[in-house]
């Protein structure tokens, strides 16, 4: 019985879904079911803009899948010094930024989900959203992919350094810069300093 709840709940969101979002719909869905107990209610309904957010998340799925397929396309060029370094560079800003991204981010779900900050949503974009379902969607489904895409360019960048001081230097850069940012951008989370939104 229980198994064909799911299944008849599983439809109704395809079902309700189809005529505008398609088969990605559902899978996107899936994690806010599941997340819910397989509730009746979504976690989020959106409002303003749905083309423009669309867009946007399209765009952003776009870079990501380019950024994990990077590391395997540009492996001929570590073979050429002057383009190594500038590969070393990129391994080492998408390292940092991946890794404080996951990490600010997570600690702001934690917290949220402790009852210790509320995150806002722009009432632009969401009419309402359930902030339990969308926190553990974010931090079990979101995050660790960014997570695991900064680690990923960091442990290419530390293979390709081998070992010796610079190596060491290199990581000792990138953890010094991933501590530092996710610091400020707690504080900035928190309301301890004033935050600067870009686009």
């Amino acid at each position: 019985m229980h198994g064909q709840g799911c299944s008849a709940r599983l439809a109704a969101v395809g079902a309700g879904e189809r005529g505008t979002w398609g088969v990605g719909a559902v899978l996107r869905a899936l994690p806010r079911r599941l997340l819910r107990g397989w509730g009746d209610a979504p976690a989020a309904r959106q409002t303003g803009r749905p083309v423009q957010f669309r867009l946007i998340n399209a765009v952003a799925a776009v870079i990501l899948v380019i950024a994990a397929a990077l590391p395997i396309a540009v492996l001929p060029l570590w073979r050429i010094p002057r383009a190594r370094w500038v590969l070393l560079v990129v391994c080492w800003a998408v390292a940092v930024g991946c890794c404080t991204h996951a990490l600010i981010n997570s600690i702001q779900r934690v917290l949220s989900l402790a009852g210790l900050l509320r995150i806002e949503y722009s009432p632009t974009v969401w009419a309402w959203i359930d902030r339990r379902a969308a926190d553990l969607q974010d931090l079990f489904f979101n995050e660790p992919w960014f997570l695991v895409e900064g680690l990923g360019f960091g442990a290419l960048g530390w293979i390709v350094l081998g070992s010796g001081r610079r190596r060491r230097w290199w990581v000792g850069i990138a953890i010094t810069a991933i501590s530092v940012l996710t610091v400020i951008g707690m504080l900035s989370a928190t309301g301890v300093i004033g935050k600067t939104i870009i686009g």
